[in-house]
């Protein structure tokens, strides 16, 4: 279930990048028989992604969550997710632990899945894999992909700027006139600058069978000829 909102009223993103599209903040909540919340997101959305969340679960625990990207605008919210849930487990690799660990007074003891390269969870019908992609674009990043659904949870890669407006899917949207050019500049901007990073991550993630991307920002993509215009 996508989880995720969007914001309007900001004008830069990462105070430096126009958005006068606004941005899309987005999150993923797998329902199975163990229940996983893929990133949070940013501060200025909370109360409607806390509604979200609650909504679905329905009185039922939190899990897991997912630490893929710890920068501000996809962490902010794993404090008030915790004390919503507090016997959840936060899932993340190694550097992600220790930048939380920075970020935030919490006490990490027996609270943490820590995972690494190639490691899976199993959630009953669900076993998502780990891949880490460091510098893509900071050196915590990880990505995730779900066999069973062949998604992708891509971080930031795969990104683009503006806001949803119901549809999530870029084949619903008029993609190429409106979006596309966004998603260029979002790339050249926020990722591009970590070309061979890049490359690294999609010769990893090669050989797997993917037939939806969900990333961090913008739409979701279940067409590959939206990927390649």
């Amino acid at each position: 279930y996508y989880v995720g909102g969007s914001d309007r009223r900001l004008a830069l993103f990462e105070n430096c990048f126009p958005i006068p599209d606004g941005i899309a903040y987005n999150s993923y909540l797998l329902m199975d028989e163990k229940t996983v919340l893929f990133d949070t997101v940013d501060y200025s959305i909370g109360r409607q992604f806390i509604d979200n969340i609650t909504s679905l679960l329905d009185n039922r625990k939190l899990d897991y969550l997912v630490v893929n990207h710890m920068e501000p605008d996809h962490c902010a919210l794993i404090t008030q997710i915790i004390s919503f849930y507090p016997d959840l487990k936060l899932v993340a690799n190694k550097k992600t632990l220790g930048l939380i660990s920075q970020f935030y007074n919490v006490d990490m003891t027996e609270r943490t899945v820590c995972v690494g390269d190639g490691d899976s969870l199993s959630t009953g019908k669900h076993n998502p894999k780990f891949y880490t992609a460091p510098m893509v674009h900071w050196p915590e990043v990880m990505m995730v992909y779900d066999e069973k659904s062949k998604a992708l949870f891509s971080s930031d890669a795969f990104g683009c700027f503006g806001a949803l407006s119901g549809n999530i899917f870029a084949d619903e949207l008029n993609y190429e006139c409106e979006w596309y050019p966004e998603s260029r500049r979002y790339y050249a901007n926020i990722v591009g600058k970590f070309g061979l990073q890049v490359l690294n991550i999609l010769k990893k993630l090669a050989d797997l069978d993917i037939e939806l991307i969900c990333s961090l920002h913008g739409p979701i993509y279940r067409r590959k000829e939206d990927i390649i215009a």
